[in-house]
């Protein structure tokens, strides 16, 4: 969400990416068809040139194929909390968006698995009191701080409606 998309008086307060932990996946795959693909040119194997070539195309594109799609989804899923709404957005070749007005928010859960508190993400699960399912948020670095924040926020916002 670029500053040109907020409403008048509305600012940013957080603007978050899902953790980084979403790319390693990828990267140790890519690490591991560089390596065999390293051992099939130096390695003496009785093979023709153009197997060798073919299979260095193959690699390729496994590798291209394997990190491409995880880090695009990385890239291009954002958070963004300001002091009005939450707003998630996600997509490579369609963007879509969910907003929630802090004033309708009635819950804000977080979750940590055992890996997440490894890397110091968790889930933040917005509830806002409709029908629809709440907003999960996977894999929000410092997902704690990130709750204790917006529930301050709901918290001003239900004051100043209040006074």
């Amino acid at each position: 969400m670029r500053e040109e998309h907020l409403a008048e008086g509305e600012t940013i307060v957080l603007r978050l990416r899902t953790h980084p932990k979403k790319v390693i996946k990828p990267i140790l795959l890519l690490v591991l068809l560089l390596a065999v693909l390293v051992a099939i040119w130096v390695l003496p194997l009785p093979v023709d040139p153009f197997v060798l070539w073919f299979a260095t195309a193959v690699i390729l594109l496994l590798g291209v194929v394997a990190a491409a799609g995880p880090f695009l989804r990385w890239r291009t899923t954002s958070y963004i909390i300001t002091n009005q709404r939450v707003a998630l957005r996600t997509g490579i070749l369609t963007q879509t968006g969910r907003d929630i007005p802090l004033y309708r928010i009635n819950n804000v859960t977080f979750e940590k698995q055992l890996s997440d508190r490894f890397w110091g993400c968790g889930t933040l699960v917005i509830s806002d009191g409709t029908d629809q399912p709440g907003m999960v948020l996977d894999d929000v670095p410092g997902v704690e701080e990130v709750q204790r924040t917006l529930q301050d926020l709901v918290r001003q916002g239900q004051q100043l409606s209040d006074d």
